[in-house]
């Protein structure tokens, strides 16, 4: 009998993990055997239970993807994780590619690229689409070129995002689990880092390098 791969969906909204466990299930070779609801849940889980792929979210409360994911990879080097995010490539994809993912998906995706990126991450390979692979292959072709954003950490990066999508301090201290007083010296510090004075400024940059849609 074929292996049967073991998956654990982490995702804050039920009806997105509804719907992501629907498309899995209706394969022979992957099955969802839990789901999570935030950060700890899914750390929670996988301490627990043997789970052959992680999908999971970026923007989750309690601890964001992006920590889960640097934690899953310290304790759990051996187990994939799939990103899935509403954010576009250019804003996270390279970010969690270093960070120890194996694969990045937009939330936008088709069911059947969804299979395709879990079939070629239990395989031990990763997954990135045709322009993420394009957009790499510039980048290696032109090292030298650095945008202001790379300067900053996984934090201050995500700060910049949710300020440039029109967010106040309260709404992002609230959404990262931070306290204000923290987003507020984040963002002073990437500020500082990028050479800006003002959220205009900040807001401005992002939208014309698709940081933001």
């Amino acid at each position: 009998m074929d292996k049967v791969y073991t998956i654990l969906i982490g995702d804050d909204h039920a009806v997105v993990r509804r719907g992501l466990r629907q498309i899995f299930e209706e394969t022979a070779e992957f099955r969802v055997i839990g789901e999570a609801a935030n950060g700890f849940e899914v750390l929670d889980f996988v301490r627990n239970h043997n789970v052959d792929l992680v999908v999971l979210d970026i923007s989750m409360p309690g601890k964001n993807g992006l920590d889960v994911l640097k934690q899953l990879k310290q304790e759990f080097p051996h187990i994939p994780v799939l990103i899935l995010s509403i954010y576009g490539e250019d804003q996270y994809a390279i970010r969690v590619l270093k960070a120890g993912a194996s694969g990045f998906l937009s939330k936008e995706t088709a069911p059947e690229q969804l299979i395709t990126a879990a079939r070629q991450i239990v395989s031990g390979r990763k997954y990135i689409s045709e322009a993420l692979a394009e957009k790499l292959a510039a980048n290696l072709n032109n090292p030298a070129v650095h945008h202001p954003h790379e300067l900053l950490s996984d934090r201050e990066y995500q700060v910049l995002c949710l300020i440039a999508s029109g967010k106040t301090v309260s709404e992002i201290a609230e959404e990262l689990n931070l306290s204000v007083k923290t987003v507020s010296t984040y963002r002073s510090r990437l500020l500082m880092k990028m050479g800006f004075k003002n959220n205009a400024e900040l807001t401005h940059y992002a939208v014309k390098n698709g940081l933001v849609s």
